[in-house]
């Protein structure tokens, strides 16, 4: 799951498009004030949304330059309610990505962070998957749950791997074994349930079904 962080002073107009976020399916964490923003500053955060006139003495510029020294790539939208030009390239020189005058539409917002986030994201989507909240990142091996990470050994990871890629299908024990462990084990198919017991323990959200007389499958 994507993170916004939205830094507008405005508590109503806050409220309303942090709802239009998390329904797109976004996490988002929602500042009032610049000085609150920029000590976040260093967690996880996929996109800045920042207004530029805030509830204290730090703007959204200042905001945007703490950020870039932290952090070149993370894309930025600035807002605000004046229409001026100069704004709009002042904001483009610190790095922003888009601008939007207010009053906006919150959906038309929505749009522009989900076409952003397919651009700066699109290689990084194509190794990762998603399962029951189950962060699964095929590159680097690991899975995060609401962001900690679950420590899976080399045979966990590529079970789940392949129930994950194959979901619905059952697989016989012997085809795990291949598929798992490789052509050249030699042992009792008995390895899979302790395996695919383990992995429920550690994944106890992962609908992993037995079928009787047969093997498993992932629901």
């Amino acid at each position: 799951m994507y993170t916004v962080c939205l830094v507008e002073d405005e508590e109503a107009l806050s409220n309303v498009v942090k709802a239009y976020l998390e329904r797109a399916g976004y996490k988002t964490i929602c500042f009032t004030k610049g000085s609150e923003a920029i000590a976040y500053i260093g967690n996880k955060v996929d996109l800045w949304i920042l207004d530029i006139m805030l509830g204290d003495d730090v703007n959204g510029y200042d905001v945007i330059k703490a950020i870039r020294e932290q952090d070149e790539n993370v894309p930025v939208i600035f807002t605000s309610a004046r229409d001026q030009e100069l704004d709009k390239i002042f904001g483009l020189e610190l790095g922003s990505d888009d601008y939007m005058t207010k009053p906006y539409s919150s959906k038309e917002l929505v749009l522009r962070v989900n076409n952003i986030m397919k651009r700066v994201y699109k290689d990084k989507e194509s190794n990762i998957m998603n399962q029951e909240d189950y962060i699964i990142n095929l590159e680097k091996r690991s899975v995060e749950y609401h962001e900690k990470e679950i420590k899976l050994t080399t045979l966990e990871f590529d079970l789940l791997l392949l129930f994950v890629q194959n979901k619905g299908k059952c697989f016989q024990r012997e085809e795990i074994l291949r598929a798992v462990w490789g052509d050249d084990y030699f042992g009792t198919d008995r390895v899979v349930d302790d395996l695919v017991r383990r992995l429920r323990k550690k994944l106890s959200k992962i609908k992993i079904e037995s079928v009787y007389g047969y093997g498993y499958r992932l629901l």
